[in-house]
């Protein structure tokens, strides 16, 4: 998981450290606001719990080197950036992100500076107080908004390369709504409440005692730090849209001249390949792996200029050979053009965003496991179509809940056999759950099969290949109708593998390579060579005449 969700440079890691640790300030902040809406000693009993952790010099030294951190990388980003063409959920979170300062920083010198200059005793009732009825409720109130779209639109993009995360979005949509909302509740009761002692002049004067209620000229003198605070901010922000200017005019005057066929043609700066060109200018071109040299969906025929480019490096002229690219084809992915250039892409969306991001297709090393049922037409011929269907029903019924319990997924159904894909965080815990499926498998065919006995009907017997190695995971087909699925060499040698169990009379077959991934211990010697059809290498396999005696194998 570390490798998926921590993944980037080191600005990368720190943006993620530092959202983390105001998102879990905000929360519970946000929280502890809430509770006004059941009783003020509620509410500032988690206010002490909160201060006594915040305001610790530990926790005060994290929480504001947090802040800054966070803030500076957002500034320098925003002065690193190439184009100011993003998605609109990043726009959208930028554009948040620099609304927080505008507000955040009154929020701060109202509270914490006024605590530790005026010695304020800032809790909730002195905060709320101060800002009601006048308009800084309203503004502090968009805050809170403005914080928490921005922090849970961060979190999303951050755990959306998780496999669970999909999964908890629709429950997590509930909660990311009820916060704010209980939030603003709170806010609103103890409000009123605020508001209606402050009518009672004996109250008030309480309260201002109890408060330490700043004087008129240290709110004079707030004002003024706050007005220095938001010059600061203006000045930051200033500074890097004038560095991404300066930026911007250094490159176009160290540009280069892309001519589409049948497209447009744009100035860019030199070093970008000519498929980030396309992407920063806003040209649709295919690119399934997402710029890795990994396919050719994104090659083009370079019609002018292909002299001026560099002979193709390995991994482009292994890619092009393998689709046997005509003279002149190049992939954008690896071009990047320093002179004039023509280029016809030879692949082009549709104009739309009709494909989703899963039909591009994810490349994952991960288990696959084939199966069939052996002899079924015989044990068919002259059965009634229904009491066939009757038949497979049962089958996979048996078979296919010891599949799913150890977190493998039916990719296909075929006719008498299956194709599954044990989809985990890598491909050790993949090879494992693929084994223990495998072995279940067995287990629920037994039982199965003492029921057909039972019946008087004959037993079922299969046939398994088990293997491990890269596949594409994606949607195949139609647009609007595409089905999930998997391809890739690892599919053909399972289902070659199941093909060889037939003529050794064993139930599984089970590559070298996924037991070495699952740290199996087997007996070298009980491996066997398989020349497959369509695959290049021999495939060294372990054979089984049952596949519960894996369980052995792993003791032994």
């Amino acid at each position: 998981m570390k490798s998926v969700l921590w993944q980037g440079g080191w600005a990368t890691r720190l943006r993620i450290s530092s959202g983390l640790v105001l998102f879990t300030f905000a929360f519970f902040h946000f929280i502890n606001i809430g509770l006004g809406l059941f009783h003020t000693d509620y509410l500032h009993t988690m206010q002490d719990g909160r201060h006594f952790v915040t305001r610790h010099d530990l926790g005060s030294v994290i929480l504001y080197t947090a802040l800054f951190v966070h803030a500076g990388l957002a500034l320098y980003s925003i002065s690193q950036r190439r184009t100011m063409r993003m998605p609109f959920s990043t726009a959208l979170q930028v554009g948040l992100g620099l609304l927080i300062p505008l507000q955040l920083i009154s929020h701060i010198v109202h509270t914490r500076y006024a605590h530790e200059i005026y010695d304020v005793n800032d809790e909730m009732g002195y905060i709320i107080a101060l800002m009601w009825p006048s308009s800084a409720i309203w503004t502090q109130s968009l805050l809170l908004l403005v914080v928490w779209v921005h922090s849970c639109i961060g979190l999303h993009m951050w755990l959306r390369l998780t496999r669970w995360w999909p999964r908890l979005v629709p429950y997590l949509i509930g909660a990311a709504v009820f916060v704010p909302s209980f939030a603003l509740a709170g806010l609103l009761t103890e409000g009123r409440r605020i508001w209606a002692d402050f009518a009672d002049p004996f109250l008030r004067d309480q309260y201002i005692e109890h408060y330490n209620w700043p004087s008129p000229e240290a709110f004079q003198t707030m004002f003024s730090v706050k007005n220095n605070a938001l010059a600061a901010f203006g000045v930051a922000l200033g500074v890097s849209l004038t560095v991404y200017f300066i930026r911007k005019l250094w490159r176009r005057r160290h540009s280069v001249r892309v001519k589409y066929v049948d497209g447009p043609e744009v100035v860019a700066e030199k070093g970008m390949t000519l498929l980030e060109i396309s992407q920063a200018n806003g040209i649709p071109h295919t690119s399934l792996c997402g710029g890795k040299g990994r396919c050719t969906t994104c090659r083009v025929i370079v019609e002018n200029g292909g002299d001026n480019l560099p002979a193709p490096s390995e991994v482009e002229a292994r890619s092009l050979a393998a689709v046997s690219a005509p003279e002149g084809a190049r992939l954008a992915c690896q071009i990047r053009p320093t002179e004039p250039l023509t280029a016809f892409r030879m692949f082009r969306p549709d104009g739309g965003r009709s494909r989703a991001h899963a039909s591009q297709g994810q490349e994952r090393k991960l288990a696959v496991l084939f199966l069939d049922m052996r002899g079924f037409t015989s044990r068919t011929t002259g059965q009634l179509p229904y009491d066939i269907v009757f038949l497979l029903n049962r089958f996979f019924d048996a078979i296919v809940p010891a599949i799913t319990a150890d977190g493998g997924v039916v990719d296909k159904y075929m006719g008498d056999g299956l194709l599954a894909v044990f989809e985990t965080s890598n491909a050790e815990s993949s090879a494992r759950a693929a084994l223990r499926a495998a072995a279940d498998v067995s287990r629920a065919l037994d039982r199965f099969n003492q029921q057909l006995e039972a019946e008087g009907s004959p037993r079922i017997r299969i046939g398994m290949g088990l293997h491990l190695g890269d596949l594409v995971l994606g949607e195949i087909g139609a647009a609007g109708n595409a089905a999930r699925t998997i391809i890739g060499d690892a599919v053909n040698v399972a289902s070659r593998l199941e093909g060889e169990t037939k003529a050794l009379g064993v139930e599984l077959l089970v590559s070298a390579e996924l037991l070495r991934a699952a740290g199996h211990d087997s007996d070298l010697s009980e491996m066997r060579s398989f020349t497959l059809r369509g695959v290049n290498q021999p495939i060294l396999a372990l054979p089984l005449a049952d596949a519960a005696e894996l369980a052995i194998h792993r003791a032994a």
